[in-house]
């Protein structure tokens, strides 16, 4: 029998395509992958019996970077990364993602991908292909590896995927080898650059790393051009005249005439024309005229016009709203939401599509009118050839959904319905109205089949915009004259939906990578999310893009990337090559780093005058080594501490509280030791600012607490304080926390496994007796209060190992972890004996 392995994207779409294809008659089991089941069952393959295994990866298998030694910002000069070794690296090596892949490979007939069908989906192909292709049976001149192709998770579309697989696209998987590797190198020289130049220069930064991206700066660079058109709008004054009139039975409705010349910039001219005015206490309608007019359903959804949508009218932010969306489009309600297509190809069921939400009662009969004969033909929009646009698949509740989720989702059934739907038509009447020589109008408009508006409401005319009832040659009373003044305004900031239309129209980002360059310039803190979802630069983003638009605009400007673009959909169609495109791309912007480098000092200018420089940042904390004045203890992001005297900079952990340890000294270098206490774990650690920056064992790596340091007679090191090994991490060790008392606790240095153990004790300890039968472990002293000691007759004092002992190990919690340790379920399933090592009474 062949054998055949098949790997999706993620591992819920695997389980709904192996339940699909296997008509629910398949076995699960566990892998070498912690996040991915192996779904087995029979079947038939190219016209023979077949065993199917349906996995998946978790995204890319692999991620590209700098070879190890490029990696010390430190070291390496910047502008070596645009010709720097770059390689291949397991994207979550904790995953074993390879591994996996491999042994789930060995020996099988054929690889079939199911991976998500766009250019992404292409390249993680070609890295499951060459993860595996070697480890399968090759049979010689037989094709052994298949590509699925497939917009729904529906039984219809994945059966037919199945019946009908093509191959890989290599062209689509190395413009996206192009884009990783040119955004690589582009990005990290200059963000190494300008972080380590202004973070070693100013205090108030507030920004882990001041980074650069081909198409993050752009992006900002929109949002700073509004702001500087609202910075330099000068408002002027205007005026205008306002006429109320009265109409209808005895005057009993009053309505706003709209002047003809609209206004004028010339207060006394508009004077002259209220003068006028108010010396007539009657107006005529000279003519009334009626035009019918239609406002147009829309076309059919894709991406850009779901996250405009998305953010302008429901409030959630891009990045959000396509994780709603791809765990909708997983979990079978949607279609697949990255198209660039807005029309329906020929061959789509319409029908079918509507009557899968016949049964819903929220569209129950707006659909049950449209499948009766008014369904209408969908307008012509773009076909882009890669996805159907995003469509519902079946019907689903707030129940089931519930929050956004179901928001979003109830919005891409609204615009479903409404591109079958008749257009909006409606009557606009106006009438034209003269006072005394001077012409105004007055307009309104009267909805005579609301069509599509039915369902997507929020377009619908109000019912307030109705005309009043007047007819030519009608003379109405004059009720007010004003001499309005007002002032032009300026525009208001970028929402987040404009700002999506203008990176589609110049090109800059994908309809996938959209969402994550508006996510990255927020969380860089270059721009701040206002009410309705509108984008205020910040300080740094603004002196960022004036500083690149004073060096270089190209830097900044959107026409940079949208040529890349173009190079990279060349190389995607076969009409240009890998090499060529990232040897001449690279070129131009290693010549615009090296001039950004020689004048960066016109950058340096501007941030002078908006941030402090970063002696004069910060509030003295604790003692250098070196020159024995106080460090500032610098809070914005990165936390750090600077010695003014020395003018030396030292980095600190960052997410997390930082003090002074007691006064504590290293006795390697005099620094004074700080607290670090992290905000989500609620784990502490001495830290020496200098061994954290400088390691002084061979052994240490960079950003080693006391609690990582090898050092032999230190009270603080790891040496001193270390139980055992972490059974979770290769390479952690667990560390009592002197300073957790009374709430003590064991952590790992390295992960998260976090211990606590005999709470409201005076004193805990490590012994230096090992426990003779954990062996890898070392027996705690602990020093019981006398009103809440577990021990008989009032002992207070007790030795014993947290995992072993009777008395000790029912007072161990473990958190953040898989109780995976074979003694802390050894501990609890023995008796409860004293055996030797295992526990006993202090003196």
């Amino acid at each position: 029998m062949k054998s055949v392995l098949m790997v999706a994207e993620k591992p819920s779409l695997a389980t709904s395509i192996a339940k699909i294809l296997s008509h629910g008659n398949f076995k699960s089991r566990k892998s070498a992958c912690p996040a991915c089941q192996v779904h087995e069952y029979a079947g038939r393959f190219n016209r023979s019996e077949a065993f199917f295994k349906m996995t998946s990866v978790c995204g890319h298998v692999f991620s590209l970077d700098f070879q190890s030694r490029y990696n010390n910002w430190d070291a390496v000069d910047p502008i070596e990364l645009f010709d720097a070794e770059t390689e291949k690296k397991e994207a979550n090596p904790k995953l074993h993602m390879v591994k996996f892949l491999q042994q789930e490979a060995r020996g099988v007939d054929y690889l079939v991908l199911w991976l998500d069908c766009d250019k992404e989906g292409e390249n993680i192909c070609y890295e499951v292909i060459d993860s595996v292709g070697s480890f399968m049976k090759h049979t010689s001149g037989s094709q052994n590896v298949f590509r699925a192709k497939f917009s729904a998770i529906t039984d219809k579309d994945i059966r037919q995927a199945m019946e009908t697989l093509g191959t890989p696209n290599f062209n689509e998987a190395r413009s996206v080898d192009a884009r990783q590797e040119l955004d690589l190198r582009i990005g990290c020289a200059f963000t190494r650059f300008q972080t380590r130049y202004f973070q070693g220069k100013y205090g108030d930064l507030d920004s882990s790393i001041i980074s650069y991206g081909p198409c993050q700066t752009p992006t900002l660079g929109f949002c700073v051009e509004r702001h500087d058109q609202i910075q330099s709008f000068k408002p002027e004054s205007y005026w205008l005249v306002a006429v109320k009139v009265s109409v209808g039975s005895f005057g009993s409705q009053t309505v706003s005439l709209e002047w003809d010349r609209v206004r004028l910039f010339d207060r006394e001219a508009v004077q002259m024309f209220v003068s006028r005015v108010k010396e007539s206490k009657t107006a005529k309608v000279l003519s009334v005229q009626q035009k019918e007019k239609t406002k147009a359903r829309p076309i059919a959804l894709n991406t850009v016009e779901m996250l405009r949508t998305a953010s302008s009218g429901l409030g959630i932010g891009p990045q959000h709203t396509m994780m709603l969306a791809e765990r909708l489009y997983v979990q079978g309600y949607i279609s697949y939401p990255r198209t660039e297509t807005t029309h329906y190809p020929e061959n789509f069921d319409l029908k079918g599509a509507l009557r899968q939400l016949s049964g819903q009662s929220s569209w129950a009969p707006t659909v049950k009118d449209l499948l009766s004969g008014n369904m209408q033909t969908p307008k012509k929009g773009h076909d882009a050839g890669d996805h159907p646009p995003i469509t519902p698949l079946r019907a689903a509740t707030e129940t089931e959904l519930g929050g956004d989720a179901w928001r979003l989702y109830r919005y891409i059934v609204d615009h479903f319905i409404a591109t079958l739907s008749r257009d909006c038509r409606y009557v606009m009447t106006t009438a034209t109205v003269d006072v005394n020589g001077e012409l105004f109008s007055c307009s309104g408009k009267s909805v005579t089949e609301p069509g599509y508006t039915a369902v997507m409401t929020w377009q619908a005319i109000p019912s307030d915009e109705r005309m009043p009832d007047v007819k030519k040659g009608d003379t109405l009373n004059v009720a007010d004259v004003k001499l309005v003044e007002r002032q032009t305004s300026p525009p208001d900031y970028l929402t987040e939906s404009e700002l999506i239309t203008l990176m589609e129209k110049h090109g800059i980002g994908t309809d996938a990578s959209i969402p994550v360059h508006i996510n990255n310039i927020c969380e860089r803190n270059y721009v701040s999310i206002a009410s309705g979802r509108r984008l205020i630069p910040t300080t740094l983003g603004i002196v960022l893009v004036h500083g690149y638009q004073k060096i270089d605009p190209d830097l900044v400007l959107p026409t940079m990337r949208s040529a890349v673009e173009e190079q990279l959909n060349l190389i995607c169609h076969g009409k240009a090559d890998f090499d060529s495109v990232l040897r001449h791309t690279l070129d131009i912007f290693t010549r615009k780093f090296r001039y950004f480098v020689e004048y960066v000092t016109s950058l340096d200018e501007l941030f002078e005058v908006s941030f402090t420089k970063l002696s004069e940042t910060g509030k003295p904390l604790s003692k250098c080594g070196i020159c024995r004045h106080y460090m500032k203890l610098v809070t914005a992001k990165p936390t750090r501490l600077h010695c003014k005297t020395c003018d030396k900079t030292y980095r600190l952990p960052q997410n997390g509280a930082i003090k002074l340890y007691k006064e504590l000294k290293c006795p390697l270098d005099e620094f004074e030791l700080v607290l670090w206490t992290t905000g989500t774990r609620g784990k502490t650690a001495p830290v020496c600012p200098n061994c954290y920056n400088y390691p002084p064992f061979p052994a240490m790596s960079k950003d080693s607490t006391c609690s990582m340091c090898t050092h032999p007679t230190c009270k603080h090191s790891m040496t001193a304080h270390k139980v055992g090994a972490c059974w979770e991490c290769p390479s952690g060790d667990l560390v009592l926390d002197p300073t957790s008392g009374p709430k003590w606790k064991i952590a790992c240095n390295k992960c998260n496994v976090l211990i606590h153990l005999c709470e409201n004790a005076f004193r805990v300890s490590k012994s230096s007796t090992p426990c003779d039968e954990c062996s890898s472990f070392y027996l705690v002293d602990v020093d019981f209060n006398k009103t809440n000691t577990p021990l008989s007759g009032g002992e207070t004092r007790y030795q014993g190992c947290i995992f072993c002992d009777p008395v000790l190990n029912p007072l161990v919690q473990l958190h953040h972890a898989a109780r995976q340790h074979p003694m802390y379920h050894r501990g609890r399933g023995r008796g409860r004996r004293r055996g030797r090592g295992r526990g006993h009474r202090g003196p």
